[in-house]
Parts: C-alpha cells; sequence; structure tokens
C-alpha cells in the first residue's frame, strides 16, 4: 500500500480521491485549510489518514505538512496537487489582483507543493505525481481565460517536471477532468470577475451565465473520476496526459485538428522565416 498526499481535500474530487485511496487501503495525509472537516467527513479512518491544515501559498506550511506526513507514515509515494480555484470573466474585465489571486494557488500553490513534497520522492528513486489540470488547460473559452491560463501553465510545468523526474524514478501525470458534479459552480466556489463590460455579453457574459445554471448538472461523477485516478497511479507506466469525460475528449480533439489545420495551411509562411541555406 502506498502513502498518499492530497491538497484541496476537504472537498469535492480531492475529498473523493481521499475517500478512494482510503478505502483501498492506502494511507492518506489529506491537507486543506480546515482539516477538520476533513475529519467529519471520514470518520472510522484515524489509523490511515492524517488530515493536515495547509495554505498551499506558504511555503513554510508545505514544508511542515511534508514533515508530518514522512514524521507519522515514515515516507510519501503519491503526490496529488488538486487544491485550486476558478474564475469566470472576460480577460479584459479581469483586475490584476483577480488575476493574481488564482494564479497564486493555482500555479504559484502548486510550485509550492512541488518544492516540499519532490525531496522525498527523488529520495525514494520512486514515487508518482499528479497534477490536477483541466480540459480549460488545453482548451480555453471565453470568459475563462485568466482560469485556463493557469492550467495552460500547469500543463507546461507538469510537461517539464515529467522530463525532469523520469530518470530519477518519478513519473508524472497531467489529469484533466472536465465539468465534474461538485460545487466548483457554485456562487460560493467559483469566482466572478467584479468588472462588467457589455460588449462581452455575449461570451465571457455568456459563460458567466452557462456556470449560473450548470451548476448540479455537470456530466462528469467525481468519484468515478476519482477512480480513474487511482488507477493510472496504480499503472506500470502513468500516461503524460489524463482527459477525463467525454467533453473532454471532443474538446481536445477538436483542438489538435484546428491546429493541425493551421499548421498546414500556414506552413510555407512559417518556414519561410528560417536562415537561409548556403
Amino acid at each position: 500500500m502506498s502513502v498518499w498526499f492530497v491538497t484541496g481535500a476537504s472537498r469535492g474530487l480531492g475529498l473523493e480521491i481521499v475517500k478512494a485511496a482510503l478505502s483501498e487501503g492506502h494511507s492518506v495525509v489529506a491537507t486543506a485549510r480546515d482539516p477538520q472537516s476533513i475529519e467529519k467527513a471520514l470518520p472510522g479512518y484515524s489509523e490511515s489518514l492524517l488530515a493536515l491544515p495547509l495554505d498551499v501559498t506558504s511555503e513554510n506550511a508545505a514544508l511542515a505538512a511534508v514533515q508530518a506526513a514522512v514524521a507519522r507514515f515514515g515516507t510519501i509515494d503519491v503526490l496529488v496537487n488538486n487544491a485550486g480555484r476558478g474564475l469566470v470573466g472576460a480577460v479584459e474585465e479581469t483586475s490584476d489582483a483577480e488575476a493574481r489571486s488564482v494564479f497564486d494557488i493555482n500555479v504559484f500553490g502548486l510550485l509550492t507543493v512541488l518544492r516540499a513534497v519532490t525531496p522525498v520522492l527523488r529520495a525514494a528513486r520512486s514515487g508518482r505525481i499528479l497534477n490536477i489540470s483541466s480540459t480549460g488547460g488545453v482548451v480555453a473559452w471565453a470568459g475563462w481565460g485568466v482560469y485556463s491560463a493557469t492550467k495552460f501553465a500547469l500543463e507546461g510545468i507538469t510537461e517539464a517536471l515529467r522530463l525532469e523526474l523520469e530518470p530519477l524514478g518519478v513519473q508524472v501525470t497531467s489529469v484533466q477532468p472536465g465539468p465534474l458534479r461538485t460545487d466548483f459552480l457554485a456562487s460560493s466556489s467559483l469566482g466572478h470577475v467584479s468588472r462588467v463590460i457589455d460588449d462581452y455579453a455575449t461570451t465571457g457574459g455568456a459563460s458567466r451565465e452557462w456556470a449560473a445554471s450548470s451548476h448540479g448538472q455537470q456530466e462528469g461523477d467525481p468519484e468515478k473520476a476519482a477512480q480513474a485516478i487511482l488507477t493510472i497511479a496504480a499503472a506500470d507506466e502513468m500516461p503524460a496526459r489524463l482527459p477525463l469525460g467525454t467533453s473532454t475528449l471532443g474538446d481536445i480533439r477538436t483542438k489538435l485538428t484546428a491546429v493541425g489545420d493551421e499548421l498546414e495551411k500556414w506552413q510555407e509562411l512559417s518556414r519561410s522565416t528560417d536562415v537561409a541555406s548556403y
């Protein structure tokens, strides 16, 4: 059995991952700003569950959580970087403070946790890292530009990290869920930019309306998503990317086709910028 370290574990997909790992006999370090909510949600796992406070934007808090995890269970085998938040609003509508707040958690918070946990995995020359991205890490939509930018950044970090850690025995995967039936779209969870520009009513504004009307109607089952993540973590060789959900597969395939078509259309212009050969 393995020792899992999961961020953003108090609700949604994070909590489902913790439940699934515990049910399969793993030990789990479940972290969140409010660890008591984790303990309340998961009674009866006192021996195999360690709920810890963690603000992912705090380097000291991340190091303390890792030290406590190793002190309790001896090591960490699987890291799930799940902590994150959403933001909806057109790019121009988004203030500097609003953009920075979501980058602080989704990107810099992930990096903070990676710096704290990765030394444990390197020392063991084994382990798994699963960074929870999104369909929005591959495809951006009007109204989700800044949120997608954080997930695009996560994709780049994950792709490079996979190459850097592979020779050291550590495997890395980007998990790309589509809309899961959690509280992600609820007004209490999803951030909305405060500025509204009428010119974006049919683009960014439409995304705000979609988020409000789609809460509770999302196609994805978070329990099944969590089980898929456990399946990948147990695979002999994890894939670089794991899309989750039918709409995610369709959106990514559409994007890849569009990119391929543009490459073909503009390839001569692209090649024209090479230094002339002599």
